[in-house]
């Protein structure tokens, strides 16, 4: 079994739609930090699961100095984010973790993680 973990920083700004009062209703950023985990239990012609700079281009471009609010149509929670990215990165994603700030992470995982065959 393969496995890579990729780790980078996206600085972004988004809001909360949320049915209780929270000043995470307005505007703000953060400096996130993303950790995505891959596995197979082959590799691909090159000798990887998935090119470092493809998963950098799937997911730290499209948010990377943006509001998330304009990048996706759902709840920009940390948690909403670790699915969605793990998502983007099927098959082989089966954990991520959305760091909003030191004290405050939200992790994703598959509920079933089975290994990729190519």
């Amino acid at each position: 079994m393969y496995e890579v973990k990729k780790r980078f920083e996206i600085s972004a700004a988004h809001y909360l739609k949320l049915d209780y009062e929270s000043k995470c209703a307005n505007p703000h950023g953060h400096n996130w930090i993303v950790d995505v985990y891959l596995r197979s239990e082959t590799l691909d012609s090159n000798g990887m699961i998935m090119d470092f700079t493809h998963i950098k281009r799937k997911i730290k471009d499209k948010f990377d100095h943006k509001v998330i609010n304009d990048v996706v149509d759902f709840n920009p929670t940390a948690e909403n984010l670790a699915k969605y990215i793990c998502d983007e990165l099927a098959p082989y994603c089966y954990r991520t973790d959305v760091r909003e700030s030191e004290n405050n992470v939200a992790s994703y995982y598959k509920s079933e993680t089975k290994a990729v065959l190519l």
